[in-house]
Parts: C-alpha cells; structure tokens; sequence
C-alpha cells in the first residue's frame, strides 16, 4: 500500500524532488553511520554506487533515472548501459551523479567507454576515491551461493521519505540466491540466477560469498500467472573482455571461495603435514646424531682407557727403575761408596716419586668421554637478518580481492624492515606491524616470524566508521621511521595492541608468504 501511494504522487511533488537532485554533484550530506558484519558481502558493499541521471531543458527537469554500479577502481564504475543510455542520446542536457554507499558527499560522473551490445558501461568520478572490487574470474558452478547488491526502486519507493533519501549514501540492498546456470542472449553470456531483483538493480554487481563480482545485474523474467522470477546478470567474461576493451585495468581473482573456517583449517593442515615432515626430517637427523654420538663415545672409550692405562704402564715402570735404583743406591751404601749411594738413592726416590705422580693423575675415563660427546647448548633465537624474497602459499592463503606477487622483504637490526617501517615483537614471538592508511579503507596487520621465513600479511577491509577509529588511534603516535628507543617501542606496541582491539575477529584476507634469502643475499642472524 505505501508504494502504491508513492506512485500516485503528483507531478509537482516529483518535480520538487527532481530539482533537489540536482544538487547531488556538489552537496555535502550528514554521513550515516550504517553498522556492519565483519563480512565479505559488506566489504564488497563498500564499492556499490548509485547512478543517477537528471535530464534538463531550460532550466527544468523533465527527467530522472537511476540505476546501480560497482567500484572497478578507485575512480571508475561499471554499470549497465541502460541505465545511461540518456545521458549518451542527450549529452548537453542529462547530467550524470554517482552515490557512493557510505560517506558524506555524491559525486558528479562523467562517460568513459558504453557497450550496448553487452550493456556495459563505465563510468569516472570527477573528485573522491572508492573501494575498488576484485573480479572473479574462477569457474562457478550451478547451485553456487551468489549475492545481488544494488539499489532496487521497490525498496526506495516503500522507503524514502523525503528527496535527500535518494542522494544520501547508504548502504545497498543485499539478496540471496544461487547460480542455475549460464546462456548466451544475443550472443552474451548471462548468468541466470535466483537473487531478487528489481529496477534499480540494474548496473549492480552480483557476488560470490568471498564478494567478488561473478556478473552484472541486467535483466529479470516477468513473473506472470505465478511465474517464478529469474533474474540475468552479464557473466564476468564478459565484463573482462568490456573492461579490455576500454582499457580499464582490475582487479581480478581466480581462487575458490572459502570461509575463514574453512581456510584457516586448511591452513592448520598444512602446517601439521609441514610440522609431521619436520618431525621425521628431525627424527632422522637425531638418529643420525645418536649413532654419531655413540661412535663417538666408543672411540672415546678406547683413546681414554689407553691413554689411562699408559700412564699407569709409564708410573709402573718409572717404580720398577726406582726400586732398582733404591737398591743399587744401599748396595753403594754397604760398599761405603756414599757417593754413589747418595745419587743412585735420590734417582730412585725420584722414579718413585714421579711413579706416584703419574699414577694419581692417570685420567678419568668417563669425564673424558663425558667432555668428549657433550653437545652445544642451544643459543636463543633471534630475528632473522637480511634481504627476502617472499612468495605467496595458495595452500595456507584466504585471498578474495588483492594480488599475489611475491614480496621483497629486508629485515634490519631491532625489527626495522625495509629500512622505514617498525615492527614490534608480540606474545606469540612474531614481529608484526599495523598499518592504517588514509585513502584506502584497509587496515593490513603484517607479520613475520623470528626466522625470517614466515610472513603473513592479514586484511580487514573496514567500513568508514570503523577505518574513522583506527585512524584516530593511529594519529596518537606519530612513528614515521625506525627506532631502538624502548620508549617509543612500547608506545607503539601499545597503539598496535588498541587498533587491533577495534578489529573484526578474523581478516577478510590472509595472504600466507614462504620466505627465502633473495639471490646475492644470505640471512644473518641479530647479535
């Protein structure tokens, strides 16, 4: 009953809101503040517009149109060409508006590149930056789970209550269904799926549960005598090959979809097939090093019980030449030759003599073999030094919107890496570092291990309300450049510890790295 009202509305009620539309190019809003899940379907949201046209003669409106789009870039936005067609048949009198889903201000739009054929159409903002979307160019299979977004005209008429409605930014439409299949129409590749949509959605993209465009909202079938609705979307091919053509570069992805569960247990069983691979590796090495140790005791065994016995041989011989010459030395002395007596004597008390030395010192067997197989105490480990060539692990990675190509990584002294950014030491031994950007509405936690050989980088891609309090943290502490000084360590571990409490329980994104001594360069270790 409410939208049929609205569309009863009289002519000059419509006028009035016509009018105030074309203040959308220049109008500064009061922001809204829309709360949202910490999910792929609300990041993806980030990057749905509403495209608005306004036709003029003389000064009066006399017409007005919108449809839905999706951020390609931070500049440029893919709709459908229907929904501009107005604007390319009357260039000099329809005026294009983009608004985005969140923020404070709408934004004049200016004509890129239009493919009927494949009703594509690409649109650039004058001024502002948005979220751009990834493309997934992944196969999808029927029954697949996909998400339209977009601003259905069913949904503004039963909702809107006053014109600013229509040009305030605010968060899309979002509605449920799966892939049935694909067909070509006129020779273009349509996904027929079962999310509801209506006029109004056209232009918007239609997502994967990672929000990754699949396709673009066109069409939907006529629901007639209890019919049920299908709607069409132009296939991602499609928009590849249209985006090409207009020269326009993307984002694009071709990973399956997993949950977060999902990747993180695939991530745990990678590293418990690494961890039972090092436990065999290791287990070899120790049996090795076992029978290692043990030719060694047995040779120490045998070079310490000789080397005792020759210095018990050596003091007995020393003895047996002592008591000889103590003899000789009272045969002397019966002969009166005192002389003779005197030094056959003090010969032999010295033989005996060092007999006895000999014989207390002969070695201890055991503390020599104990001295002998005893192994090095282990040193405490230390971060790793030195250049890194970083590459990214499919198997233990989430990755939904960012590219993957490998990563230098140079860790210096006290945890500065790439000679400008500080990283801090956590609780699980990692060092790690939050950065907070100001243009783009991510918040990246970048980590590596202390071998240097683990780097991980982790991305929430926040709503503007969210990115606002992470920012506001950020600006307490200014650390523009390395530093040792404890101080301004532990207020930067401090800082990290309260953006990181602002965050979603898990990423969006993890992007998993091996990392491995870049070629000329060898690893060091922190002294």
């Amino acid at each position: 009953m409410l939208a049929f009202k609205l569309r009863a509305a009289s002519v000059r009620a419509m006028t009035r809101l016509f009018s105030l539309l074309l203040a959308l190019f220049a109008l500064a809003l009061v922001p809204t503040a829309p709360v949202r899940a910490a999910d792929d379907i609300s990041a993806a949201s980030r990057s749905v517009v509403r495209v608005v046209t306004v036709a003029m003669i003389d000064g009066e409106v006399v017409g007005f149109g919108h449809g839905s789009g999706i951020a390609i870039s931070p500049t440029r936005i893919v709709t459908n060409a229907h929904v501009v067609e107005s604007a390319v048949q009357y260039p000099g009198n329809v005026a294009l508006g983009v608004v985005p889903s969140e923020g404070q201000k709408s934004f004049a739009g200016k004509l890129i590149a239009i493919d009927t054929n494949r009703d594509l159409a690409l649109i650039e903002i004058t001024e502002g930056r948005l979220p751009a979307a990834a493309v997934f160019t992944g196969p999808l299979d029927s029954g697949a789970d996909v998400v339209a977004l977009g601003y259905p005209g069913n949904v503004d008429l039963a909702t809107a209550r006053s014109a600013n409605d229509y040009i305030t930014p605010r968060t899309p439409t979002r509605s449920e269904g799966n892939m049935s299949n694909m067909q070509a129409v006129d020779g273009v590749a349509m996904l027929i799926h079962t999310a509801k949509i209506s006029r109004g959605n056209s232009g918007g993209p239609l997502v994967d549960q990672c929000g990754r465009i699949v396709g673009i909202n066109t069409a939907i079938t006529r629901a007639d005598d209890g019919d049920s609705p299908f709607a069409f979307a132009i296939s991602a091919r499609e928009l590849t090959r249209f985006l090409a053509d207009a020269n326009q570069s993307y984002a694009s992805i071709g990973t399956a979809c997993l949950s977060f569960a999902e990747a993180d247990a695939r991530d745990r069983a990678a590293l418990d097939a690494e961890a039972r691979a090092s436990a065999e590796a290791n287990a070899a090495k120790d049996t090795a090093a076992r029978l290692d140790r043990e030719r060694r005791q047995a040779r120490a065994e045998e070079e310490a019980l000789a080397a005792r016995e020759n210095r018990i041989a050596l003091a007995g011989v020393f003895f047996v030449i002592g008591a000889l010459a103590a003899g000789a030395g009272l045969l002397f002395y019966s002969q009166k030759n005192i002389r003779n007596a005197k030094m056959a004597g003090g010969a032999g008390a010295a033989l005996m003599l060092g007999a006895a030395v000999l014989f207390v010192t002969r070695p201890d067997a055991q503390a020599e073999i104990a001295s002998e197989v005893a192994a090095p105490a282990a040193a405490a480990p230390k971060l790793a030094q030195g250049s890194f060539l970083c590459t990214i692990r499919q198997d233990r990675s989430r990755i939904t919107v960012s590219a993957t190509t490998d990563v230098p990584v140079t860790i210096g002294a006290d945890g500065c890496v790439n000679g400008r950014t500080q990283y801090t030491r956590g609780a699980d031994d990692r060092w790690q570092r939050i950065l907070v950007p100001n243009e783009e509405a991510t918040v990246t936690v970048a980590s590596i291990d202390s071998t240097g050989r683990d780097y991980r980088v982790d991305r929430y891609l926040l709503d503007a309300e969210t990115m606002s309090k992470a920012r506001e943290t950020r600006a307490a502490i200014t650390l523009k450049s390395c530093t040792a000084n404890p101080d301004e360590l532990a207020g930067l571990a401090a800082q990290q510890d309260a953006i990181r409490s602002s965050l979603p329980a898990s990423p969006n994104e993890r992007l998993v790295y091996r990392c491995q001594p870049a070629r000329g360069a060898a690893a060091l270790t922190d002294n």
